[in-house]
């Protein structure tokens, strides 16, 4: 279930990342009020899978999971650049998310 947690809190992190784009340094009410719901879903979320897994893998997986998203995100609907080099890096950042997983012992 731990695991679960995680994807889901990753998901949401990406979700608030690309929300703090459309507050306009949180001067916006309505998405100012989603991302920071966001923000604390994932972290509670966070601190939950953090009970049956280890931190440093918990946190590393969802951050991994949220940088990864938010710069595809960006890439697919965003118009932000889409070279070689960032998807090679964001390939790393998901094999480092596997190995995290597939060296927690969990």
């Amino acid at each position: 279930m731990a695991w679960v947690l995680i994807v889901v809190a990753g998901l949401l992190e990406v979700a608030w990342s690309i929300g703090m784009k459309y507050t306009d340094g949180f001067t916006r009410l309505w998405p100012s009020v989603f991302t920071g719901a966001g923000i604390a879903a994932s972290m509670l979320l966070l601190s939950q899978a953090a009970k049956g897994l280890p931190i440093g893998t918990a946190y590393g997986v969802w951050v991994g999971i949220g940088a990864a998203g938010a710069a595809v995100v960006g890439m697919l609907l965003l118009g932000e650049p889409t070279t070689a080099a960032r998807i090679f890096f964001v390939s790393l950042l998901l094999v480092a998310v596997v190995g995290l997983k597939a060296t927690s012992g969990h």
